[in-house]
């Protein structure tokens, strides 16, 4: 693969009753624009975001393989402000790719959410493109998409300044292209799990790739606090492993470690709903009392009144 650029750019959504779409972009070889559907797709609740290549007629045999990461800002806060990332093979057929659950509309609705800023949402895109020349001979190389504010990235940088490699250089382990940041975790799951891709046998260097930072980003999700995760993240990791296992990982022993937190977390949120019906009812419970407190002090004041 050949790198053809990196580029961001980005769109105002100004009417979130209707899509919009940011100017042409070109990189490399053809035009690009970031299309903003607030309506959703396939999922009406939520916004969806698509990386769209516009250039007519595509030379023929025309094929790119992009990585992209969209942002909604939010003003008040980095630490709200959404970030996904998604990569997809463009093509004649396949022209757009995206993320239809970008975020739930009702969260960039609020006033004081801090996503609206005089009633305008702003989005960004960051994307970088390859031209497919000879998968076989060549070794991928794509700009990593770069983050502001000193945001922590995809995966921990923990490399120091003085190392001798660059913290984006790539070093093989086990036949996977990692980065510098991801030998010591990489290395650690083959030393446990040595048969861990034994089934996994893609020649496409760039894809492996792809999969081994789903499977680290699954570990990641999997290793945050119970607090930090819900149901519908477990499911979507679930999701993610499924796919994992039937491109020929061997992941019976995360899929043990995931059907035991799902199965936790659907406890715990079974659990809090029936505490919230319980502070409810007791809720309901007080407000009768005080009002037949009330009721009371009404009527005492009322005979004494009554006396005078």
């Amino acid at each position: 693969m050949v790198n053809q650029g990196f580029k961001r750019f980005g769109v105002v959504v100004k009417d979130l009753r209707q899509s919009c779409c940011s100017v042409p972009i070109q990189i490399g070889d053809a035009n690009w624009r970031l299309v903003a559907n607030p309506n959703g797709n396939r999922q009406a609740d939520h916004f969806s975001l698509y990386l769209e290549a516009i250039t007519e007629p595509l030379p023929s045999g025309w094929r790119r393989y992009v990585e992209y990461r969209f942002t909604i800002v939010n003003h008040l806060s980095e630490a709200y402000t959404v970030h996904k990332k998604g990569w997809g093979w463009f093509d004649k057929n396949n022209k757009n790719w995206g993320i239809r659950d970008m975020v739930p509309v009702s969260r960039l609705i609020p006033i004081n959410g801090g996503f609206l800023l005089n009633g305008e949402i702003t989005i960004t895109a960051e994307v970088g493109v390859l031209e497919v020349i000879d998968t076989l001979s060549l070794t991928p190389q794509i700009e990593e998409i770069s983050t502001d504010r000193g945001e922590q990235r995809a995966h921990d940088d923990s490399s120091s300044s003085g190392d001798l490699q660059r913290k984006d250089d790539t070093i093989e382990v086990n036949g996977f292209q990692v980065l510098v940041s991801q030998v010591d975790e990489v290395k650690a799951l083959f030393e446990k799990h040595p048969d861990l891709a034994q089934g996994f046998s893609l020649k496409n260097q760039h894809i492996k790739n792809a999969y081994m930072n789903a499977l680290l980003d699954l570990i990641k999700t999997l290793c945050k606090a119970s607090k930090e995760l819900c149901v519908e993240d477990l499911k979507k990791a679930d999701d993610t492993l499924s796919d994992l296992i039937k491109a020929g990982w061997n992941l019976e022993w995360l899929r043990k470690k995931l059907d035991q937190a799902l199965e936790k977390q659907v406890e715990y949120d079974a659990r809090i709903r029936e505490l919230e019906k319980q502070v409810k009812k007791r809720k309901l419970a007080l407000e009768e009392i005080e009002t037949d407190l009330e009721k009371e002090k009404a009527a005492a004041s009322a005979s004494l009144m009554s006396l005078d």
